[in-house]
């Protein structure tokens, strides 16, 4: 079974149907459903989701991802102390956002590919990527 953490903006393509992103992240969920695929994602960047939508969008569609968020076929990590250290950490080494350090060490700690398309990844060392380029 492979694999994949996802990152914030992986979902927040998925979520507005922008291509390719919303389709190989609809394949991952549903390999997920399926049972060939382990999804992670840190509560952080569900948080972040959940941000993002109330002060871009509405307060009701940050409410319906809160609510939807926990019925995907994903295990939402919830960050234990050696996990802040580590992204901590990484946030220290390289110029990313605090919260991207949480995806980047989520991958770390399962020795896995980060889903996304965000150029910030890309300057964290030794950090594989399942990269989501622009058609």
């Amino acid at each position: 079974m492979k694999t994949r953490v996802l990152d914030s903006w992986a979902v927040l393509e998925w979520m507005s149907g922008r291509q390719p992103a919303a389709g190989l992240v609809a394949t991952l969920l549903n390999n997920a459903e399926e049972g060939h695929t382990c999804l992670y994602i840190s509560a952080v960047n569900v948080g972040e989701v959940y941000y993002f939508l109330r002060q871009n969008h509405s307060a009701p569609l940050a409410e319906s991802w809160r609510d939807s968020s926990a019925t995907l076929p994903v295990i939402i990590d919830i960050p234990a102390i050696d996990d802040i250290w580590s992204a901590a950490i990484l946030k220290s080494r390289f110029p990313i956002a605090y919260v991207d350090a949480f995806a980047a060490a989520l991958a770390q700690k399962h020795r896995c590919p980060l889903v996304t398309g965000d150029p910030e990844f890309r300057r964290v060392d030794g950090l594989e990527l399942d990269w989501i380029s622009a058609p």
